[in-house]
């Protein structure tokens, strides 16, 4: 009995200790600090991370422990590529990048095994003549399904009464074309523009067209625009926005049941305070609206989510990060504490959220990209502290109504960059984790939090094997199976990777 006690008290402490595992990367010879790096994800059992500096773009491989196994250089890619997505799977990567040779824009899928091994010729998508002097050279755009069956590559251009013409691209899971498309969009006003760019599984382009106010600060009328996929013409929903005012307006696909989800902080009056949340449903295959309504924020919920605020502005320096659909139909939003300080000038919510009118941009706000990292994106204004703190997390039910609400407490800032800072959201299923970096004693500490189905939030023990000699950039991290991020870090001003085994 005495040994059957012993092993299972050996068996406890080895799952306790195997909860987590953190695997790091040696430092590579080219991979400084300056580095553009995005990471692909897992394919073949290999973990692949593409790098770019000064013309030269390379793929590392790594094993599950991450030793390298090799690094390839792509030197089939032209000296200055516009942008490159990645498309992965379990076995193979669809590589699509642009770029500019003499006056014309070209988009090329180029097919790599686990191995960055490239069989084929790249295969070419299109190509748009835009003249010598064109100061905006990124043309085409590139969405795909949740499923990933379906990828869209895309571009608009505007015809003389500035209506916005689509031009699409439509492959299947083997790049395969399955139908191209002109259609024309009507822009009546030049406060219109277009943002939060969706694909279903079914291969329907879903999008917002928002029209704002004449100061740029509020959207004041919208719709969901659909264009189905063999289908050369766009269905319009228009937004039934009543007297409130929106700012950033946020969509999430709900490919399960058939349905799409916006929704937006709200105001009820100019240069107000966050009063809640806007939400709207739509069932996209019946072309049926489910509901649209505003959920108000109690005083109780505002006073959680304060910091240094007042109650009742409690959420105006919060933005909405993440949608996560439920299996009963709901789903969880979670928004982050943002802000600026300077000595130069104040910082403006809605000055900072908007561009120019007429300015077209195929993604929705964000100040960063989830995945892609470029140290240069900043401007290193020395002057500028960054602010990260309070995360929300809401949970909705089918109907749009609030079931439960808590908060991940952290207080993050720093001068002039913030490439430390903010979180990365990890769903493993049966929780949410948060990870990110903590103060101790002028060194970053990465914290670990969940919270629970039923709302409930806790702290978990300092993750193991945490290295001194590492800084790590959480929000850069991207989940690459069900329970593995790989999260970038810097050491000794050298990129390197770690992943992280829930």
């Amino acid at each position: 009995m005495r040994i059957l006690y012993l092993y299972a008290l050996l068996v406890l402490w080895s799952g306790a200790v195997m909860a987590q595992k953190i695997s790091y990367t040696e430092p590579e010879r080219d991979d400084y600090k300056s580095t553009e790096f995005e990471i692909i994800g897992r394919v073949s059992g290999n973990i692949l991370v593409y790098k770019s500096d000064r013309g030269d773009y390379v793929v590392s491989i790594y094993d599950n422990t991450m030793g390298l196994k090799s690094r390839v250089k792509l030197d089939f890619l032209p000296k200055k590529l516009i942008s490159v997505d990645f498309v992965s799977y379990a076995d193979k990567v669809f590589m699509l990048y642009q770029f500019q040779r003499k006056d014309a824009v070209y988009s090329f899928c180029a097919t790599m095994d686990g191995n960055a091994r490239f069989a084929d010729a790249p295969i070419l998508v299109d190509s748009t003549r835009i003249g010598f002097y064109s100061k905006e050279n990124k043309v085409y755009s590139v969405e795909y399904s949740e499923d990933k069956n379906k990828i869209m590559v895309y571009k608009i251009n505007q015809d003389k009464e500035n209506d916005n013409v689509f031009y699409t691209f439509l492959y299947d899971s083997a790049f395969k074309l399955i139908n191209n498309s002109r259609v024309s969009l009507p822009m009546e006003s030049k406060k219109s523009f277009l943002s939060n760019f969706n694909l279903t599984n079914e291969g329907d382009l879903l999008f917002n067209k928002l029209e704002r106010t004449s100061n740029r600060d509020y959207i004041v009328s919208g719709s969901l625009i659909i264009k189905r996929a063999v289908v050369d013409s766009f269905e319009s929903v228009p937004m039934q926005l009543k007297t409130q005012l929106l700012d950033e307006v946020k969509m999430k696909v709900d490919n399960n049941n058939k349905k799409v989800l916006v929704t937006a902080f709200y105001y009820k009056q100019k240069r107000g305070n966050v009063e809640g949340l806007y939400v709207s449903k739509y069932d996209y295959v019946q072309k049926q609206p489910l509901y649209e309504k505003e959920v108000a924020f109690s005083p109780e919920l505002k006073n959680n989510a304060k910091g240094e605020s007042s109650t009742n502005a409690a959420f105006n320096d919060y933005f909405i990060r993440k949608i996560i659909n439920t299996s009963n139909g709901g789903f969880i939003v979670t928004a982050e504490s943002y802000y600026t300080t300077s000595r130069s000038q104040p910082w403006n919510r809605w000055n900072y959220m908007y561009g120019p009118y007429g300015m077209y941009t195929p993604y929705y706000y964000s100040p960063y990209s989830p995945f892609y990292y470029n140290p240069w994106y900043n401007n290193y204004n020395s002057q500028d502290r960054y602010h990260y703190d309070n995360v929300a997390v809401l949970s909705m039910d089918n109907d749009g109504n609030l079931l439960w609400s808590n908060f991940v407490h952290k207080s993050q800032y720093d001068d002039g960059s913030d490439l430390y800072l903010s979180y990365m959201m990890v769903n493993i299923g049966s929780e949410l984790r948060f990870l990110y970096n903590e103060l101790d004693r002028r060194s970053y500490i990465l914290t670990d939090n969940s919270v629970q189905p039923d709302g409930q939030a806790s702290r978990k023990p300092t993750l193991r094997n945490l290295d001194k000699g590492f800084t790590w950039m959480p929000r850069y991290g991207k989940q690459i199976s069900g329970r593995s991020v790989l999260v970038p870090c810097i050491y000794r001003n050298y990129i390197c990777f770690a992943k992280i085994d829930f």
